[in-house]
This record gives structure tokens, sequence and C-alpha cells, in this order.
């Protein structure tokens, strides 16, 4: 099974994304259908809300008036807060009943509107925003749902914003355009990244990838990219993980690098680290089979475990040491002087795309030719910490 986080902005076409990928086979989960539900007459969240309320946000049946309710919190963020400590564990609770119910083959997607606002992205492997311009937005309030525009224009000033949106997406589905241009992004989302990441996971395989390195330009979007698999990661390891950092190529800054990102793990010992890869698959990695280790600067091996991506469209290495192993320190401190060297970045790079063109039967064998440079690297790296009283932060 694979879980998705899919959430947009008030007129964005959330809703209208979600019953396209309903069409295409996804088990749909709308939180706002459920929080209707958890309020209906006679239930134990209406009795909660009359109780925290009062009678005078019911309409003349009994039923829940939603415009009266909205009109008591809607500015009054201490009252949000209250409903929401009444409606959400309740959403949250008949959410995991259909989770549950749901096949083990199935790609549940669960539209929450407010994932965003109340934090939820890092609950998911996966998270769709939906994104339309906010002038498009507007309009599709007042012309679509009736609204005045001073209210709507309200509303979408009360969500999240774009930047905090980006910051949650994996995937950014516009929806500014026509409906055709929408439904061919959502068919290739499906058939080329959905379903595969659903089966990797199943069957606890790691994505494919190609077995020749291929170094790209840096990307501005590493960082924001890694730091949503830390977030996850996090969210898993809770205080098993003594510490979590992007390093590796793609977190310095100008490097040319591999488009994968390494993100590194610190836990107690082995034992903690090899558990903790097999829980990962909740973030949508999979352990690595087989023995793993680094090779200290005295040759000594240091075994660590690893889980790599089972989605497809983002390829990640989770390196999880020991905190004896020396391997995490060296890992942080070549980052952070490489990120203080230019030159050294230069030097690396033309490394890099000299070994790419060059034929390899397996990453692997890339990676051993890098080995002579990294341990220079690391060399200068000593001295320069030594110089300058670097400490891992």
């Amino acid at each position: 099974m694979l879980r998705v986080g899919l959430t947009g902005g008030m007129g964005s076409g959330k809703s209208m994304v979600a019953a396209l990928l309903a069409q295409c086979g996804a088990s749909i989960i709308d939180s706002d259908r459920i929080a209707h539900e958890v309020v209906r007459p006679g239930t134990d969240g209406l009795r909660a809300v009359i109780g925290e309320f009062g009678e005078g946000i019911l309409a003349m049946d009994g039923s829940l008036d939603r415009s009266a309710l909205a009109g008591r919190v809607f500015s009054d963020a201490g009252a949000r807060a209250r409903l929401n400590a009444i409606v959400h564990p309740l959403i949250a609770a008949r959410s995991a009943e259909l989770v549950a119910a749901a096949s083990a083959e199935a790609i549940v997607v669960q539209d929450i509107p407010l994932l965003v606002e109340v934090g939820m992205a890092t609950r998911f492997p996966l998270v769709i925003v939906v994104h339309a311009d906010a002038a498009v937005r507007l309009r599709r309030l007042v012309e679509q749902r009736g609204m005045a525009e001073s209210d709507a224009a309200a509303r979408l000033a009360a969500q999240a914003t774009d930047q905090q949106h980006r910051a949650a997406a994996d995937i950014w589905l516009d929806n500014s355009g026509n409906r055709d241009g929408t439904l061919s992004a959502v068919d290739r989302l499906w058939s080329q990244r959905l379903v595969p990441f659903e089966t990797n996971l199943r069957h606890r395989r790691p994505a494919a990838r190609a077995c020749t390195p291929v170094v790209v330009a840096p990307d501005d979007g590493w960082p924001a990219q890694a730091q949503r698999a830390i977030a996850r990661i996090a969210a898993l390891a809770g205080r098993r993980a003594h510490r979590l950092d992007h390093i590796g190529s793609t977190a310095v800054p100008g490097l040319d690098a591999k488009d994968v990102l390494d993100i590194q793990v610190v836990v107690a010992d082995l034992a903690t680290a090899q558990r903790l890869a097999d829980n990962l698959v909740a973030a949508g990695l999979i352990r690595r089979d087989g023995r793993w280790s680094d090779t200290a600067r005295d040759g000594t091996a240091w075994e660590k475990a690893m889980a790599t991506n089972a989605d497809p469209g983002r390829a990640v290495n989770c390196h999880i040491r020991p905190a004896d192993s020396p391997a995490w320190r060296d890992s942080i401190l070549l980052r952070d002087w490489l990120r203080a060297h230019p030159d050294g970045v230069r030097e690396y790079a033309e490394l890099k795309h000299r070994l790419a063109a060059q034929q390899w039967n397996s990453i692997d064998g890339y990676a051993t030719a890098k080995s002579p440079f990294v341990a220079s690297a690391l060399d200068r790296a000593q001295r320069w910490a030594a110089r300058t009283g670097w400490l891992v932060g």
C-alpha cells in the first residue's frame, strides 16, 4: 500500500484532482466528507461541539449550521483551536479505519485541505500539492461557489502560503490552466510514479537506478527535498536519532553531482540502525539487504545500515551509522570543508565529470575511483578543522 497526502488551497482544483486519481484507481479518503460525518446529528462529535459553542450553532433541524459555526471561529484563533481539538482526532480516527480497510495493493490518497497548516506532511511518503495562481483561485471561488470577493480573499489569506505549500510538496501540480492539461499531468503521475512506487513498497524493492553515473548541474531544490526526507525520517526515528544531516555532494551548493540525496542518521548502535532501516518503509525507504560498511582512514571497517528509495521519482540514500563510527563525523566535515572551499568544489566536479565519461559496470566502481580524492580532501579538511576550530554543529 502507498499512502499519499493530497492538499491545496481553496479554489486550486484539489477536488478535481482527487476525482481524476479516483478514476485512475486510487482509493480516496476525503477529510472534508469525514468532517461532516463526525458531527452529524446524534454523534459524540456534534454533542462536543454544542458543549463548546452552544446550541446557537445548530440549524432548525438539529444539524450543524456550518455557516453559523464558521462565523464563530473564522476570525478567532482560540475558537478555531478549540474546534480543531474536538474534530481533528475524530477525523484522524475515522481516516485510520478507512486506511486499515484498504487492500494491500491500494494507492490510498488522503484529501486533506489543511495538511500543511496542521503539520501532517511527514505522515505520508509522498505529498501532492495542487496549485493555482491566487487570481485564478479567487475568481473560481467567486464564480463557482458564489462567495463574496471580500470573503473569498479573507479565506485565501488565512490559508498556508504558496511558499509553505512548496516546502511540503513532493509533487507540485499546477492547475492554473485548462482541465485537459491537468488530466494529462495526473495520468503521467499515476502511471510513471504512483503505481511503480506502490509496487516497490509492497515488494520491499528499491526503485531502479542507472548502473552508470550521470553527473548533473547543481539543483537549487536539493536542500528542500532533503529536508522533506529528513523530516519524514525524524518523525519515524524519534529519540533513536541522535542527529540527522543532509550530506554528500547534493549538500554542497554549486557542486555538480548525481541526482541522489544522501541523508545520514546517527543512532546508538548497529542493532538500532538495522531496526530503524526496517521501519523506514513507512517513509517510502526500503532497507538494503546485505552488510554495509564504511572504511575508516586507518582501514577499519565500520558497519552501518542502508535504506534507499522506493519512489522512482526521488533517489535517496539513507546511511544509518552507529554513534561510535568515525564515518558520520567525516561525512559532515567533508561537506563543510567543501562548502568553505570553492577550489575544492571545482576540483571535485572536474573529477566527477572525467570519471563519468568512462565506462563503468556499476556505480560501485565509480565510487571507488573517487576514493583517492575523498581521502585527500579529508586530510585537508582535518587540517582546516584544527586551524579554524571547526566542530560538528
